[in-house]
Parts: C-alpha cells; sequence; structure tokens
C-alpha cells in the first residue's frame, strides 16, 4: 500500500512540477505567471481534443496542448510586458477568458455527447531492470512518459538557471532590470521567452490531466491545480530544486486525498479529502516566515528615455 501511495505521489506531482518548474523561471525573471491556470486548462483541453479528433494519436495531443499553452502565454506576455499591464488582473482574466473558450468550444466541437468522451491516455512504462529494484523501482520507473522527462529536466533546469549565461540573465533581469538593461541585456524579449517556456510547461503539465492520467477532459479537470503550482513556487524559494521538493509533498497530499476518498470514511465527507491539497497549500504558505522574493516580481519594466 506504502508503494502504491508514494508511486501515485510521483504521478500526481508531475503536472505541478511542469508548472511550479515553470513559475520558477518565469518570476525569477521578474513576471508572475498568474494566467498558469488558464494556461493548464487549455494545454488540458487542446491535448484531449487533438488526440480525439486524431483517433488516439497521443503525439498529436501533445503538441497541440503546447501549441494551446504558448498562444495563451503569449498573449499574457504581449499585454503584461510590451503593454506594461498589471499582471494579477491580466492573468485572472485571462484564467476566466480560457475557461469560456474551453467551454464554448467543447460544445461547439462535440456537443452534448450521452456518453462521456473518453482517449486512452499515455501509458505507463516499466523500465527494464530499473523498475524491479526493491521499493524505488515499481516508484519511480514505473510512470509514463511525461514523468520521466522531468527527470531528466529537473537537472537541466537547475544547471541552466545557476551555471549558464542564460540563467544569469534571467535572475539578473528579476533583480535589476535596469543594470541588466545598461550591461545589453534585452529585458522585455527575455521576460517574455521565459512566459513562453512557461506556456510550454504548463501547456504539458495541463495535458496530462486529460491525456496522460484521466483519458478525458472536462472544464473543471484542472480544479486550482494550477495555483497550487504557482504557490510551489514561492514555498519552494524560487528554485527549482525548492519547487521539487514542493511538488512532492503536494503529489502526496493528493495521493493521499485520492486513496481516502476510494477507501470512503464513515466520519469525514470524501469534501474533506478533496481539499486536502488546497488546505496544506494554506498551511504551509502561514508558515513561511521568510522569502528571497526577485526584487522586480511583478512590476513592469520601464526603460527610462
Amino acid at each position: 500500500m506504502i508503494i502504491s501511495l508514494l508511486a501515485r505521489t510521483i504521478t500526481m506531482g508531475t503536472p505541478l512540477l511542469y508548472g511550479s518548474l515553470s513559475e520558477v523561471y518565469s518570476e525569477r525573471s521578474g513576471v508572475m505567471n498568474t494566467a498558469i491556470e488558464g494556461i493548464f486548462l487549455m494545454g488540458a483541453w487542446a491535448g484531449f481534443v487533438g488526440t480525439y479528433l486524431t483517433g488516439g494519436n497521443l503525439l498529436i495531443g501533445l503538441l497541440a496542448a503546447i501549441l494551446a499553452g504558448i498562444l495563451t502565454a503569449a498573449l499574457y506576455g504581449w499585454i503584461t510586458i510590451y503593454l506594461k499591464q498589471h499582471q494579477i488582473v491580466t492573468g485572472t482574466a485571462i484564467n476566466i477568458l480560457a475557461l469560456g473558450i474551453c467551454a464554448f468550444f467543447q460544445r461547439v466541437i462535440f456537443g452534448v455527447p450521452v456518453t462521456p468522451l473518453i482517449v486512452k491516455p499515455f501509458p505507463q512504462i516499466a523500465i527494464p531492470l530499473l523498475s524491479k529494484i526493491p521499493v524505488i523501482g515499481p516508484i519511480l520507473f514505473n510512470q509514463n512518459i511525461l514523468t520521466y522527462i522531468l527527470y531528466i529536466l529537473v537537472p537541466i533546469a537547475t544547471f541552466v538557471l545557476y551555471k549558464t549565461s542564460l540563467g544569469l540573465s534571467i535572475r539578473s533581469i528579476g533583480e535589476n532590470p535596469e543594470a541588466g538593461d545598461v550591461a545589453g541585456l534585452k529585458v522585455e524579449r527575455t521576460r517574455f521567452l521565459t512566459i513562453l517556456f512557461a506556456g510550454i510547461m504548463c501547456g504539458i503539465g495541463g495535458s496530462f490531466y486529460s491525456i496522460g492520467y484521466l483519458g478525458m477532459f472536462t472544464t473543471t479537470i484542472i480544479g486550482g491545480r494550477g495555483w497550487i503550482a504557482f504557490a510551489i513556487c514561492f514555498l519552494g524559494n524560487w528554485k527549482p530544486l525548492g519547487a521539487l521538493s514542493g511538488t512532492l509533498i503536494f503529489g502526496l497530499a493528493e495521493a493521499i486525498a485520492i486513496y481516502m476518498q476510494s477507501k470512503g470514511s464513515g466520519v469525514f465527507p470524501n469534501e474533506l479529502f478533496i481539499a486536502l491539497p488546497y488546505i496544506l497549500t494554506i498551511i504551509l504558505t502561514i508558515s513561511r516566515r521568510s522569502f528571497n522574493v526577485p526584487a522586480k516580481l511583478g512590476i513592469p519594466y520601464r526603460k527610462e528615455g
């Protein structure tokens, strides 16, 4: 039971890590991606539609999710970075817009189906030899391809952010964009590229729910998990490894919630277990005493002169 629970922790943490990693990059550049919930939803919807309309082609669905994520993120980036509009207000508006777009086109394309529309999600792949390792094998090496990608992506993201000139540029722009501009860094372009990266990552993260796990789509499929990924970023102190740690905590909370719902309880209602990850978000946020917030986070850059 414990091994199964820990394996599900990795599974449920996968989309959260895609989202929180992308949030680390965008926020280190100075931009809060408050459209993260909407990008997740667009990725989930586009991934499902692309897969369903091509007869179950998961690669096409994944590419559709990435494209939807990029387009949604590009809209957010254009408004907030180039038009200098308020990031929280803009993100909220795009989240609402995404919900309306998904609901409308889901009805236009599929009408009102009598039975739920389903696709076969990405299968679990047991890696030869590694999956046979006692305890950790079934936990880490019997996941689907989207999870395995993160095994490579986390160390790469850490290396790029701290050991390359690109990472230095991103961090410098988030702390002091004026100095970065004087030094020749392209502040707006760099920030926009981090938002496009967030679009790719959140598009994949959203598609995980529709074509990597559930095999279906509803407009409530994300259910606030984009905001949990958003919270993991600052709970992890804007670091990729911090995001990984936070993801494991929240993945475990969601795995426990799913387990408790499946077992049922005569004492506590199922809604309490569903709310467990969100309750944990509030508790951990309140318990944090200090944050190393990027100095210019959320502040549009206006070049003087």
